[in-house]
């Protein structure tokens, strides 16, 4: 067992040296206990490389075949915990501004459908990405389903110019939205599409001023603020859409094809309670977006959900 232990820890830091801190033994102990652990499985679990270590076929089959197994030991103590206390705890892995502008408006609302639930957040500053292993359901940009994770439809990725209804009156001429007196864009430090389209020719470069950001939720954040017009991501700043607290700067938006989804790993348990809460994000979501594109008809929002099943589960 012990050996199992400090090969985990190996194969998940990448680095006996790192293991070894983890431990708290030296990174000798580490390489002879793996040493042990291979001369008993008559194989090599481990490439030795002058940057570290990388685990060979069979490494990667007993590494996956642990992960799974700690992961179903923390999950049945989560479990036991709950029965105990009366609360199921339920982790979501999704991004600083989904967490900061869509969530916290709406945790009263999503307190008073599942008041035994207590919500754990895994915050991500930058781009969605990166393991939902270790968390109920992850937010992902992705294609669908796959071997390891059930997925769940939100929406397509949505894009378009946002700003306060004060910043938009100061700066629009007409009623075609924010004209050439652009003063400043905030924008997001990683931010991936091309979003100069968003505006006429000429417009997006017309911007005197940027702020720029690593953070998302600070982003919208400055929007809301009257700083300027930033990039909006619907499945973000729909709440504050919605009640006009943002505004399109434009009639304009920006589909880039990727599918928006929720994540669940099919090593965790299919706990009821994780699928009611999937569910309910979802719905308030395409709630959102069928409000904006009444309010907002201009901007062709109608139809866009029924791109995918609206309860697809795949």
């Amino acid at each position: 067992m012990n050996a199992l232990f400090t090969f985990e820890a190996a194969a998940r830091c990448g680095n006996f040296s790192r293991a070894a801190d983890e431990l708290n033994v030296t990174p000798a102990a580490v390489s002879r206990m793996i040493g042990r652990l291979e001369e008993h499985l008559r194989t090599q679990l481990f490439s030795r490389l002058p940057s570290g270590t990388a685990l060979t076929e069979p490494g990667k089959i007993l590494f996956d075949s642990i992960a799974r197994g700690f992961s179903g030991i923390e999950n049945a103590l989560r479990e036991i915990e709950n029965h105990q206390t009366g609360v199921e705890t339920v982790s979501l892995s999704v991004s600083t501004g989904f967490t900061t502008h869509w969530m916290m408006p709406r945790m009263g609302k999503f307190k008073a459908a599942f008041p035994g639930v207590d919500l754990r957040f895994q915050l991500i500053m930058g781009a969605l990405a990166g393991s939902v292993s270790d968390v109920d359901l992850g937010m992902r940009f992705v294609d669908g389903a796959d071997d390891r994770h059930d997925a769940a439809f939100i929406m397509p990725e949505i894009l378009l110019p946002i700003c306060s209804p004060s910043y938009f009156e100061s700066q629009a001429a007409g009623q075609q939205g924010i004209e050439t007196t652009v003063s400043t864009i905030v924008n997001l430090s990683d931010a991936q599409p091309d979003w100069s389209r968003l505006f006429s020719p000429g417009r997006a470069g017309a911007a005197t001023n940027s702020l720029i950001f690593s953070d998302y939720a600070i982003v919208v954040q400055a929007a809301l603020l009257g700083q300027g017009v930033a990039l909006g991501w619907l499945n973000v700043v729909a709440h504050w859409l919605r009640t006009q607290a943002l505004v399109p700067a434009r009639q304009d938006l920006m589909v880039t094809g990727r599918q928006c989804y929720l994540l669940r790993s099919r090593n965790k348990p299919d706990r009821p309670v994780v699928s009611l809460i999937r569910d309910w994000i979802i719905t308030e979501l395409q709630d959102d977006v069928r409000e904006l594109a009444a309010l907002y008809p201009a901007l062709g929002l109608r139809g866009l959900l029924d791109q995918k099943s609206a309860a697809a589960i795949v």
